[in-house]
C-alpha cells in the first residue's frame, strides 16, 4: 500500500473519530439529566466512552504523522498543512496526558473541538508532500518545531481549562459593570471561535462548489503607481472576491453562484496582489462567523456564554483553575526549549545569526513573554481565579496570531510556511 495514501486515509479517521468522541463527551455532560442512570454515572460512563474514541482517534493521527514521516522523507512539520496536522495531534496529547491526571470529562468537551478545528483549518492547505527547501534540511528543524508545538499544545488545554472557568464563574444575571465586562469578553471569546469556523465552513462550501475567480495585474510597478514595467501577476481567488488586488482585472471565473464582480480594491499600500486575497479572506471570516453567531444567537435567545453555562454545573471552579496553571506550567519551558533556544540555535545554522527580528520571531518572543508574565503573576503576585483564566484565554489568542496571522498575513523569512 501507498505509504501516503494510507496516510491521507488514517488522518480522516482519526478526524472522524475526534469528532465522534466530542458527540459522545456531549452527551457525557448534556445527557445526564435526561438519562435514567444517576448523574454521577452516566457521565463517567458515556466520558469513558468518549475518551476511549479520542485515544484512537490519537493512535490513527500518529499513524498519519509516521507514514507521512516515511513515505515523504522528512518529518511532516515544513508547511503549513503539515504543521497544523502536527499541533492538531499534539492537542490531543497533551489533552490525553492532562485528563490521565484530572479525570474532568467536561475538559473533552472544550479541548477535543480545539483538535478538530486545528485540523479542518490545516485541509485548507495544499496537502500535496513538498521538498524541503535548503534552510529546512536541518535536525534543528525537528526538535524546533515539535517541541513548539508542543509546548503550545498545552497552552490549548490551559486556554480550554480557562474558558471552562470563566463559562462556570461568570455571573450572567448580574448587571454591574464588572460583571458586564466579564460577559463581554466570555462572548467575544465564544465570537472568536466561532469566526473560525465560520471561515472553514466557507472555504469548504465555495471550494466544494468549485469556486474559483483569477485576477491579472500586468505593466504596473505597485512602488510607483503610473511607471509601467513588463511584469505580469496572477493570483486565484477560492472565495468570492469581496475585494480585488489592488489595479487588476478579471481573467477568468468559475462559479455556479453567479458572484464575480468584487466590491471594492484593495488599497494601494496592500503591496502585491496576494494582499487583497488575504483582506478577502479576513472580510469572509468576518462576515461568515457574524452571520453563525447570529443564527446561534436566533435558536438559544440568549449570549452564548448564558446558554453554556448550565453545562458547567457541579464542576469544581478550583480544578479547574488548577488545571489551567498546570497545562500552562507544564507547556512553558517545552516551548521556551522548542520556540526560542533551539529555533535560535537553526537560524544561527540557517542564516548566520541567533536573532533577526523576523516578525514570526518577534511574536514567538512576546508569546514567551506573555506566559512569563502569566507564572509571575500567579506565582509572585498570588493571581488565580478570573485574572488567571483571562490570562490564559488571551495568551492563547496571541499564540494563535502567532501561528495563523504571522504566517499568513506578515511577509518574512517564515513565510515558506504558508499558503501557494
Amino acid at each position: 500500500m501507498n505509504l501516503l495514501k494510507f496516510s491521507n486515509d488514517v488522518f480522516i479517521a482519526a478526524f472522524f473519530l475526534y469528532s465522534i468522541a466530542f458527540m459522545l463527551f456531549t452527551i457525557a455532560i448534556m445527557g445526564r439529566k435526561w438519562s435514567g442512570r444517576k448523574p454521577e454515572e452516566h457521565t463517567a460512563r458515556w466520558g469513558k466512552i468518549a475518551f476511549i474514541t479520542s485515544s484512537l482517534g490519537l493512535l490513527c493521527h500518529l499513524a498519519y504523522f509516521f507514514t507521512r514521516w516515511a513515505g515523504g522523507g522528512h518529518i511532516p512539520v515544513s508547511n503549513m498543512y503539515e504543521f497544523m496536522s502536527f499541533l492538531s495531534m499534539m492537542v490531543m496529547v497533551a489533552f490525553t496526558v492532562i485528563f490521565s491526571i484530572y479525570r474532568k470529562i467536561l475538559l473533552g468537551l472544550f479541548s477535543v473541538p480545539i483538535s478538530i478545528i486545528v485540523m479542518a483549518y490545516a485541509a485548507v492547505f495544499p496537502q500535496e508532500v513538498q521538498p524541503l527547501i535548503p534552510s529546512l534540511r536541518s535536525i534543528y528543524l525537528n526538535i524546533h518545531v515539535t517541541l513548539a508545538a508542543l509546548g503550545e499544545s498545552f497552552f490549548a488545554v490551559g486556554f480550554a481549562a480557562g474558558l471552562m472557568y470563566l463559562l462556570r464563574t461568570v455571573n450572567f444575571k448580574s448587571s454591574s459593570k464588572s460583571d458586564k465586562r466579564q460577559q463581554r469578553g466570555v462572548e467575544f471569546t465564544l465570537f472568536t471561535i466561532i469566526v473560525i469556523i465560520g471561515f472553514l465552513a466557507s472555504v469548504f462550501a465555495f471550494r466544494g462548489a468549485g469556486y474559483e475567480t483569477v485576477f491579472i495585474r500586468s505593466n504596473v510597478t505597485v512602488d510607483n503607481p503610473g511607471q509601467n514595467d513588463s511584469t505580469i501577476e496572477k493570483v486565484s481567488y477560492k472565495m468570492p472576491p469581496l475585494v480585488a488586488p489592488y489595479h487588476s482585472e478579471i481573467e477568468s471565473f468559475q462559479s455556479f453562484f453567479g458572484i464575480k464582480e468584487p466590491l471594492f480594491e484593495a488599497p494601494f499600500w496592500m503591496k502585491g496582489v496576494n494582499a487583497g486575497r488575504k483582506l478577502n479572506t479576513v472580510l469572509w471570516s468576518l462576515l461568515s462567523g457574524a452571520v453563525l453567531y447570529g443564527v446561534l444567537r436566533l435558536i438559544v435567545r440568549k449570549p452564548l456564554g448564558k446558554a453554556l453555562q448550565p453545562a458547567l454545573d457541579g464542576i469544581d471552579e478550583s480544578d479547574l483553575d488548577e488545571i489551567t496553571y498546570r497545562a500552562i506550567a507544564i507547556g512553558f519551558p517545552i516551548f521556551t526549549l522548542g520556540a526560542l533556544i533551539f529555533a535560535m540555535i537553526w537560524a544561527q545554522v540557517a542564516w548566520g545569526r541567533f536573532w533577526g527580528w523576523d516578525p514570526k520571531e518577534v511574536w514567538a518572543l512576546v508569546t514567551w513573554l506573555f506566559y512569563s508574565a502569566y507564572l509571575h503573576l500567579r506565582l509572585a503576585r498570588g493571581w488565580q481565579g478570573h485574572k488567571s483564566a483571562w490570562l490564559a484565554v488571551l495568551g492563547f489568542l496571541v499564540v494563535m496570531f502567532t501561528l495563523v496571522g504571522v504566517n499568513l498575513v506578515i511577509a518574512g523569512l517564515h513565510s515558506y510556511a504558508g499558503t501557494d
